[in-house]
C-alpha cells in the first residue's frame, strides 16, 4: 500500500512544480484467522454475488454560485513525480486526481483547475469568490451526481501546502478544489494556492 504526500500544487501552469514524495504505508488491514475448510468453493472462481463494484468515475463538476460548469480530466502524476494539471489550452477544463477516492467515496477527492493560462480565463478563475455552504456537484459517467457543501476555503503559500489537510485519509466524503490564487513572483507565477474544502451533502 502506498501513501502519497503531495506538496505545493499549481493549478495555473501548464509545468506543476509539487514536490511528491510516495513511501511505504506500514497501516494494513488484518485478516481474522479461519479454519480449514477443504470442502469451502474457490473464491477466485466463485466470486460472492455481492461484491461491490467499483465506483464509477467523475465526469463533470459544477459549481453554480461561481459559473463553473466543466467536464472533468484525469490527472495522475508526471514520470519526475510531479502532479498533473490540464495543459494549458485546455484552461476551461478541470481534472480529477485519480490518486486520490472518487467523489463522493470515504476519503479525499481532488478536483484541480487553472486560474488563468497564457490564453486568459481558466474555469476556476472565480473561484476565489465562492462561499461556505455553497453547493458543489460532481456528476460521473454514469449520469449520477453527488452534491457537496463547502465547509472552509483557504489561500496558502505553495511553498507551506498543507498535504496532510488536503490529500491525508479522512473518515469524511471530502473534496477538495484547488487553484492558483494570491500575487504574481518575479516569474508571473502566482505564490500561493486557493483550497475549497467540501463534504459530501
Amino acid at each position: 500500500m502506498l501513501i502519497l504526500l503531495v506538496a505545493g500544487l499549481t493549478g495555473c501552469s501548464s509545468t506543476p512544480d509539487p514536490t511528491v514524495q510516495v513511501v511505504p504505508s506500514t497501516v494494513g488491514t488484518a485478516s481474522p484467522d479461519t479454519p480449514d475448510t477443504p470442502d469451502a468453493p474457490d473464491a477466485e472462481q466463485d466470486p460472492a454475488p455481492n461484491a461491490a463494484a467499483a465506483p464509477a468515475a467523475p465526469a463533470g463538476v459544477t459549481v453554480p454560485s461561481v459559473g463553473v460548469d466543466s467536464p472533468l480530466m484525469k490527472l495522475g502524476l508526471n514520470p519526475d513525480g510531479t502532479v498533473e494539471v490540464p495543459p494549458a489550452e485546455k484552461g476551461m477544463t478541470a481534472g480529477w486526481y485519480t490518486g486520490g477516492v472518487v467523489p463522493g467515496e470515504v476519503g479525499a477527492a481532488v478536483i484541480i483547475g487553472h486560474n488563468d493560462t497564457r490564453f486568459g480565463k481558466a474555469v476556476f478563475h472565480d473561484l476565489r469568490k465562492i462561499a461556505k455552504g455553497a453547493d458543489i456537484a460532481v456528476t460521473d459517467v454514469k449520469g449520477e451526481v453527488v452534491h457537496f457543501t463547502v465547509t472552509n476555503t483557504e489561500s496558502v503559500d505553495k511553498d507551506a501546502f498543507p498535504t496532510q489537510r488536503v490529500y491525508g485519509p479522512t473518515r469524511d466524503r471530502a473534496l477538495r478544489l484547488i487553484t492558483c490564487d494570491g500575487d504574481f513572483d518575479a516569474q508571473g507565477h502566482p505564490v500561493n494556492n486557493l483550497i475549497v474544502y467540501a463534504t459530501r451533502s
